[in-house]
Formats: C-alpha cells, structure tokens, sequence
C-alpha cells in the first residue's frame, strides 16, 4: 500500500496513492482531477452531489478544484488517482481528434460535456475488484515519484481503467457559455505539479487565504499583484481553474466548515466571520461546495465527535 498522504506531491501526470481511513476528513480540494475507487469498509462523502453513502464498488469522479469531504463509518480503504488537468484535456482532444481543432477546443468540449463536477459511480464490486491489481501496480509505480522508464506502463494502466468507467460517468449534450468555460478550465497549456505556476496567481491567492472574510474586489486584487484586472483574471483562471471570486468563495466555504466543527458560534455569527452576510445567501453557496447546508454540516460533525469520545 502506498504512503498514508493527504495528496500528491513531485511532477507527475499520473499519481496513484492507497490509504486506510479511520476519521473523518474535512472538505478539502485540489488543483487535479480526481478518481477515488473505494476498496473496503464504506463512508459518507459530502461534495456539489450532496451527501452521498460510498461502499466496496463505488468510486468518486471529482473535477479539478472541487471540494469533498469524507466520514468513514468505522473505516474505508480507498485508491485515488489524480489526474493533471492538462493532461486529461490532451487525453480527451486525441479521443475526439476527428471533431477537434485543437486544445484549446478540447477544454470547451469538456466543459460542455462534463459538467457535473463531483459523481459517484457505482461501478459494482466484480468490476471493481477487476481494477484492484492495475491501481495496485499503479500505487507501487508512484511511490518512487516520477520516471521517464514507467511512464508508458503507468499511462497503459490508467487507459485500461478509464476503459471500464467510462461508461458510468455521466455527460451532457448542453454546451456551456463562453464565460463558464473559461471560469473553469485554464486558458493556457501549461506543465504543472498540482499547483499554480504563475507568481502573480499565487501571490492573489496568498492574500484571499490570509484574510477570506475580506471584502475583496477583482480591481483591488489586480493591483496588489501589479496586473490589469483582465490580465490578472486570465493569469489566476490559468492557474487555479477558476475566477478569484469563485476561489473566495471556496476558501470561505472551508473557513466556515471549520468554525462549525470547532466553535459553537451560531450560525450566521459564522457566516459573517467568513465574510457572508446574508444567511440564504451563504448557506446556498456553502451546500454547492461542500454538498451539505450549514446546520446539517454541524449536526453531521458533533455527531461524530460524539462517536469518536
């Protein structure tokens, strides 16, 4: 079994990791898409689907830069694969190269047709059990980090399990907006280790993580990193996937979900100390991103501080 971490880590497009876990684990998301294959035990996750039961014969689709939340009853094992987004978009313009100009039309088409951003498929556990020896071979190829030599039988595993899901994984024929498509999917092909690249886009999001409850204008933003707005905007969507407000407004859904878990702060107390003021408002923006409302989030996490006394 691979490393008890919380993520990638090293340059690489492909990363497999397995873990035992026995407590819960706060929302949290990343800059990578991500296949979670449940292989013992069972939990309850919370991510955009809502509030889901996961078991043996399950696994989670999550697209880059979205928030999921686990609470395992008693434990879960589980494999996850995180994908670099460019990658997968260069894996998808080759699928459809006949009907693809470029790339930069492949991240459109992706956005068009796959746009529910967490999924729960429930794939079964005789198929699951068959992708339990590739993810294993996949765990043991990336413990060592990245290398040229396993590359092709890393990416040759990966094909083999895409090739099984793919018919679980929910698409639509709805074309997005020109607007919602660059709100989430970068602009630029760019080489990348789970993380933004660009100085500027991390400087931005240092000052949004240093003090979320502000009331941050793009303008402002901008400035403190020296960029025109439409240059910065184009700059911080590259890195990160999506607009500095939609970033905020994750950054304040985290903040909020660990004041409800460690404070007993009323609600809307808590909601303005994330900078939301108005209780609608916030509670239809937090359930988006972590899959829960607010009250139901606090009762799910007393409850199991209770059961963990």
């Amino acid at each position: 079994m691979a490393r008890n971490t919380h993520g990638p880590t090293g340059h690489q497009p492909i990363l497999a990791q397995s873990q035992a876990i026995h407590g819960r684990r706060d929302p949290i998301a990343y800059d990578c898409v991500k296949l979670i294959f449940v292989r013992a035990g069972s939990a309850w996750l919370f991510s955009e689907f809502g509030e889901r039961a996961v078991s043996v014969g399950d696994a989670v689709l999550l697209a880059a830069n979205t928030l999921c939340g686990a609470e395992p009853e008693e434990w879960v094992t589980v494999t996850t694969l995180y994908l670099d987004r460019d990658y997968v978009v260069d894996q998808v313009f080759w699928q459809h190269a006949a009907v693809l100009a470029d790339r930069l039309e492949a991240k459109d088409f992706i956005a068009a047709r796959y746009t529910a951003a967490a999924q729960v498929l429930r794939l079964g556990e005789h198929r699951a059990g068959c992708l339990m020896p590739w993810l294993d071979e996949l765990s043991r190829l990336s413990l060592d980090g990245p290398a040229p030599e396993r590359f092709y039988r890393m990416q040759s595993l990966l094909f083999a399990v895409l090739d099984v899901i793919a018919p679980f994984v929910t698409t639509t024929p709805k074309r997005q907006s020109p607007t919602q498509h660059k709100a989430t999917w970068p602009g630029t092909p760019a080489l990348r280790c789970f993380a933004p690249l660009r100085a500027e886009a991390r400087a931005a999001a240092d000052l949004l993580r240093e003090d979320p409850a502000r009331r941050w204008a793009l303008g402002e933003l901008a400035a403190a990193v020296h960029l025109s707005p439409s240059q910065f905007g184009r700059v911080f969507v590259d890195a990160y996937g999506k607009t500095p407000m939609t970033y905020l407004t994750t950054l304040r859904a985290e903040h909020l979900a660990r004041l409800l878990r460690e404070t007993d702060l009323p609600i809307e107390q808590a909601m303005r100390e994330v900078g939301w003021y108005s209780r609608g408002h916030a509670a239809r923006l937090f359930r988006q991103a972590v899959g829960l409302t607010p009250a139901r989030y606090r009762e799910r996490s007393r409850h199991s501080g209770r059961i963990s006394a």
